[in-house]
């Protein structure tokens, strides 16, 4: 990525952030967790993270977001319109790095509660 692509990606992030934040009312926190830009600045890939209970609940508002793009878009031109020219395509998708670590934390906790536990059990005899 050039210079001029990773501070248009950090400005769409800052600004749809504050957006999805703010503006939109969701059932489940929603998180800009990286936006990538095409070199031409056409299009920006906006990876978001939706804290929800089940991956259907999670699905189910990337769905409602990917719904609701176009006055995303409209609200990102109102607050960028002096730093860029045309506004990029928005592509939204699912993040779910911050699911599986915590999902491995949870078993690299069961396993040392485990361990913790025989080691008990074998001083016990």
């Amino acid at each position: 990525m050039t210079v001029r692509t990773q501070r248009v990606a950090r400005l769409l992030q800052r600004e749809l952030a504050a957006i999805l934040a703010g503006a939109l009312r969701q059932d489940h926190m929603i998180t800009v967790t990286c936006v990538r830009v095409t070199r031409d600045l056409g299009i920006a890939y906006v990876h978001v993270s939706i804290m929800g209970a089940t991956v259907a609940d999670r699905q189910e508002s990337l769905a409602t977001l990917r719904e609701q793009v176009v006055g995303i878009r409209e609200a990102l031109a109102r607050r960028i319109r002096h730093q860029l020219r045309r506004v990029p395509r928005i592509q939204f998708f699912l993040d779910e790095s911050l699911q599986y670590a915590s999902e491995m934390d949870s078993l690299f906790e069961s396993i040392r509660r485990e361990r913790a536990q025989r080691g008990s059990a074998q001083r016990a005899e």
